[in-house]
């Protein structure tokens, strides 16, 4: 079976949710093959997802069936979701049994654990043999922008991860990242795929349903740099929590100051902080800074992730594997996905990629090989031929005043938005002492708060 369910200890507790509920992996086979029953031929689902049992039921379920899902939050917005629905005209949905009337007037098909698999009067589409997992791009709000993975994408990210982690079936791993959130199935397939147990987990980081699991002997918690951000706050950072042996960040950049307090709080705590760097291109992770070196290497992206390679095309168009050098990084692997989709024919295109990914990423290379990332290759203005980096923009903003920040532009100006009131006329200046763009060239403007998604990235700006 997908991701080896069948070969685990059947006894063993695969899965434990916030409502105490719990399902062994013996369990997760036996409702794969009732679904089949149900649902006996390859087709296209839109899983609506929360972070339930029924939600993960149906997610293996139809991997384990060669049923292709494309995962997406309950709470999508309706545009988004009338977008995509109109574009990939999926043949069945696995929702919230509460919410099957809004999609058909007919029975479900099938129902589990409060969840239900309804048919929506499309067809059975025709699809690419391989095509496992569809997951939305990032930030894709609007957009019917598709990331394709297949089967071995899934479970070679399961296995790097698993050994990047030296995971075993001992392991109980906080699963709170949402389920559609590419970091969030990698925390789930990797422990699966290890034999372990997942917490899963719905409740948000203010809530006691949350304490009270990662207190319940959780092995490892896996965060976005809000998590962090929003954990410190609640004092996380006091906390001894001796089940924890591990805490990971993924799905953007920490603040030097965020990574120091994680860093220095492992060791104080005898844990290790592990950061990884990733991309759904890539099924989630492709880089991890050793836990030994977090105090010393600071933001560092560290080492391509067991089974991966990276590497960099610099200014001269030359790709370096070693050595200090900077320019786009590229990765190799066998979790880079197929390519992209945009409409329901796309479902047949093959691999587009080859395993091999350019990240649009700038990265630096240190003389021992760790990767730092210090841009994105898009992320850059020409105004009056001088090259402007958004990216370092926003972060000698952050560095030096207490503010949110986000720039964009055009070749004619840079919009700078800002949180904070109080630097408003002094950030021109700041900006052209700091870049030498002339200070006209520089737009300012005050913004209540700059939206970002679960991953911490900004949307809709």
């Amino acid at each position: 079976m997908f991701l080896q369910l069948d070969q685990k200890n059947p006894d063993k507790v695969a899965v434990i949710d916030d409502s105490g509920l719990s399902l062994t992996y013996g369990n997760l086979c036996n409702y794969a093959d009732e679904l089949k029953k149900a649902l006996p031929h390859r087709t296209l689902v839109f899983i609506l997802a929360e972070n339930r049992i029924g939600s993960l039921v149906g997610y293996t379920s139809f991997l384990n069936n060669r049923v292709v899902p494309l995962v997406l939050s309950n709470n999508t917005e309706k545009s988004l979701f009338d977008n995509l629905f109109e574009a990939y005209k999926p043949e069945f949905l696995w929702l919230p049994e509460n919410r099957a009337g809004e999609f058909s007037s007919e029975n479900p098909v099938y129902s589990v654990f409060g969840y239900a698999l309804v048919k929506t009067g499309n067809p059975t589409p025709q699809m690419y043999e391989d095509l496992s997992l569809l997951l939305p791009t990032s930030g894709s709000t609007g957009s019917p922008k598709l990331v394709r993975h297949c089967y071995r994408n899934i479970e070679a990210n399961a296995e790097n991860v698993m050994n990047l982690f030296g995971l075993t079936p001992s392991e109980r791993a906080m699963a709170s990242l949402p389920m559609h959130y590419t970091m969030g199935l990698s925390v789930i397939s990797s422990h699966l795929f290890a034999g372990a147990t997942i917490l899963l987990c719905g409740k948000s980081l203010l809530e006691i349903g949350f304490w009270k699991m990662l207190k319940d002997a959780a092995t490892s918690f896996t965060g976005v740099p809000y998590s962090y951000e929003l954990l410190s706050k609640l004092r996380f950072f006091r906390m001894d929590l001796p089940d924890l042996k591990i805490i990971t960040q993924g799905g953007g950049k920490l603040t030097i100051e965020m990574w120091q307090q994680l860093a220095q709080y492992a060791q104080d705590k005898g844990k290790k902080f592990i950061a990884t760097y990733g991309q759904c291109e890539c099924t989630a992770r492709m880089a991890y800074l050793p836990a030994e070196l977090a105090l010393s290497k600071p933001c560092s992206i560290g080492i391509a992730e067991p089974g991966g390679q990276l590497s960099l095309i610099n200014n001269d168009g030359v790709e370096t594997f070693e050595g200090e050098d900077s320019g786009e990084m590229i990765y190799r692997g066998e979790n880079v996905t197929l390519g992209y989709a945009n409409s329901i024919e796309d479902l047949l295109k093959g691999d587009e990629n080859h395993g091999i990914m350019h990240t649009g990423d700038l990265a630096q290379r240190d003389a021992d090989g760790c990767y730092y990332i210090i841009g994105r290759l898009k992320r850059f203005l020409k105004i009056f031929g001088l090259r402007i980096g958004l990216d370092e923009v926003e972060n000698i903003i952050r560095s030096t005043y207490e503010t949110d920040v986000y720039c964009s532009g055009n070749d004619e100006e840079l919009i700078v938005k800002v949180t904070n009131s109080k630097i408003v006329e002094e950030i021109p200046a700041f900006i052209e002492n700091k870049t030498h763009l002339f200070h006209q060239r520089i737009k300012i403007v005050l913004v209540d708060k700059i939206l970002r998604n679960e991953a911490g990235k900004v949307i809709n700006q």
